[in-house]
């Protein structure tokens, strides 16, 4: 279980640093790296919600899940990065704009 958990953990912490750089390399009109960036921070979110996903699953298959601290915790930076990469993504939109009218 402690193994899933900080899957979820290291992936989500992954794309969110990821979702940031992009966010810099935007800033600096480095779009190809942006958008390596952006699909290797998809990569990591689609590994952390297939972790959870199975969490989920094995509760609804009648699994004891043992709620804790750290699960809550995994949860929680789960859902955070998920809301920031939303905006970060429309952030990025906005400095590709920005950027273009500083031409």
């Amino acid at each position: 279980m402690e193994e899933r958990i900080f899957e979820i953990i290291i992936h989500g912490g992954n794309a969110r640093g990821m979702a940031y750089e992009a966010l810099e390399k935007a800033r600096a009109g480095e779009y190809e790296e942006v958008e390596r960036l952006l699909s290797e921070c998809k990569a990591e979110m689609t590994l952390a919600h297939n972790t959870q996903t199975k969490l989920v699953q094995d509760e609804i298959r009648g699994d004891e899940i043992k709620i804790s601290l750290l699960l809550i915790h995994a949860q929680d930076q789960l859902m955070t990065t998920m809301a920031e990469q939303t905006l970060i993504l429309q952030m990025i939109e906005m400095q590709k704009e920005i950027n273009s009218l500083k031409k």
